[in-house]
Formats: C-alpha cells, structure tokens, sequence
C-alpha cells in the first residue's frame, strides 16, 4: 500500500535561518503521526509545506500519489488541515461556515449538506448548527475548526496544536475524536504535549534544530530494551554484561547495574536462571518502559544536533548519561 504522504529531503531557507535541514516524513493510512520538537524546531514549517501553503526550498512531496509542487490542486484535495490557530468567522453560524468551507474545497453544491450533516456527526456539534461561533467555547470553536478541515473528506488531516488552551475535559474529547478519525484517515498531530501523543499516536517523529532527531513507532518505543539488576553478591560488571542477552551494562549502585539489550525482553528468564545457577543472590530484575518524555528531553535539550535519527539503545545511552 502506498503511503498517503512521502516527503523527501525537505528543506527550507529564510534567509540565513535553515529553519528545515534534510526532513523526510511518511504517513500511512490508519496512522496517526505525532510530530514534535521545541518551539523553533521546525514543525509548522513542515505542517506547511506538506499543505502548500509553503514552497520547500528543496525536497519532494507527494499526496496520495500526487506531487505536490507539479499538480497542487490534486494533491491539496488530499488534505484537511487545522492550523494552530483556527481559521474561523465569529459572526457565522457553525452551518454558515461549514457551508463556506465546502465551497472552498470545491465540493459540488448537490453534496454540500450531505457532508456538512457527516462533518457536525463526526465533531459532536449536533445542536449547534445554527449557534454563533463567537459565542462557542474554545472546545467546540476547536471542533469546528476539525469539522472544516475533513468537510471535504479527505484523506489526510493535518492538525497543528488542536487542543491549545483547552480545559481537561474538553482536551479528553478532542482526543478521542481524533482517535476516531484516525481509523479512516492519515493523521499528523503537532503538538507539545506528550502525554496527548501517549494517549493518540501510534508513530513519533521528533525535530531539533531543523533536522529529525527519532522516528518510532509507538510500540517499539514501549518495548523493553532495558532493565535493573540488584544481587546480593559483589560481581564483577564484565560478568553482568556476558549475561544471556545484555549487549551492554552500567553500575548505577553498589550491588545495582542497568542491563540493555535488543532482545532483552526474551532473555529475563535465562538472566534470572543465570544468577541463582551462579548464587550472585537475585534481589531484583525488573524491566524498564522507554519514557517519552525523558526521550524528547535528552533529544532536545543539547547544544547540538547530530541530525541522525537515533536507535532505541542510543536513547538509553543518553538518559543513562544524563
């Protein structure tokens, strides 16, 4: 199956800024993308250049199997998309504005109630149609901002910040909208609230500096890869790293070590039966998830980056070091 989005080796210049280094991003249907970085990472100019809303200064994009750059409105009829700060008129009603949005997308006038009914479904604005946006909540202006951005039912939708200055309530719901029409649809999510990528995404793509620093899947990220051995008995740390599956260990206490291994997650067992076979007195083993948090820190609070996406055990490499 072809990806909805392939962009390849994005860059954009401003002036002396290279705001975006050599970005390549990839979106499959049923995905949900969350992309993230600091504030000057480059993401919204990312966001917009897979929008056209912005030209990339090099690189390759195609939407759904049009490019981009030579066919721009085959591939826009591809995308839905929520910028951060909601394109909305205070003074239309929520059918006024979806009637609106519609047009702009071209949708034949024969279909425009159709999918209007189908876009308030899907964004639970039912009884809402003829209410004043200005006098909305934040929450539901935010629904309507999502209700404009799939009117047109396309494939992929684009949301930059969708739940910014949202209480907890209404942030739980918007997530679950999202998750919903992650289902039928590609989605990339920009945000800065990592339990909100936890909680959606399925995929996690992280920028520094311009330049993409981590892309995993959600699942490998929750994969053990790691754990902390305690013994009774002094050992030696060249014996600990021979254990069955460790590829490599630190002593983070007397009698404490940190174990790493690619497959370490079938190997607990072996290393278990290894210890009392060899009486080192097993106190502990207890197998360590990745934190995303403490991953997007050491990733993005350096000096420098290297521009490289990094592997699971380079990541541990660095927390262990920080």
């Amino acid at each position: 199956m072809s990806a909805l989005i392939q962009a390849k080796h994005l860059h954009k210049i401003y002036r002396d800024n290279h705001a975006v280094n050599n970005v390549s991003i990839e979106l499959q249907r049923g995905e949900i993308l969350g992309l993230l970085g600091p504030n000057g990472a480059g993401k919204s100019s990312c966001l917009q250049m897979l929008c056209g809303v912005l030209a990339p200064s090099e690189g390759e994009i195609i939407i759904n199997g049009a490019d981009l750059l030579d066919n721009p409105n085959q591939a826009k009829q591809s995308i839905g998309y929520l910028p951060d700060k909601p394109p909305l008129y205070p003074e239309l009603t929520v059918d006024e504005y979806l009637n609106y949005a519609a047009r702009l997308r071209r949708v034949k006038k024969s279909a425009i109630n159709n999918l209007r009914t189908q876009a308030i479904q899907h964004c639970g604005l039912e009884g809402y149609n003829q209410r004043l946006i200005g006098n909305l909540s934040k929450g539901y202006q935010q629904r309507v901002g999502i209700a404009q951005a799939i009117i047109h039912q396309p494939e992929i939708i684009i949301l930059d910040e969708p739940t910014v200055g949202l209480d907890p309530i209404q942030m739980v719901e918007i997530r679950k909208l999202i998750l919903e029409l992650g289902e039928q649809h590609g989605i990339i999510l920009s945000t800065h609230i990592l339990p909100e990528v936890q909680a959606v995404c399925n995929r996690v793509q992280m920028l520094h500096r311009g330049k993409s620093v981590f892309n995993k899947k959600m699942q490998e990220l929750k994969q053990t890869d790691s754990a902390t051995l305690r013994l009774q008995q002094a050992t030696d740390l060249e014996a600990i790293k021979k254990l069955p599956g460790v590829d490599s260990a630190k002593q983070s206490a007397e009698h404490r070590y940190l174990i790493f291994g690619r497959q370490l997650s079938e190997s607990l067992a072996d290393i278990s039966r290894y210890c009392v076979e060899n009486n080192w007195g097993l106190l502990e083993l207890c197998p360590l998830e990745n934190n995303l948090e403490q991953i997007f820190l050491n990733l993005t609070s350096g000096e420098e980056s290297t521009g490289e996406e990094k592997t699971s055990e380079d990541t541990h490499n660095n927390e262990q070091a920080a």
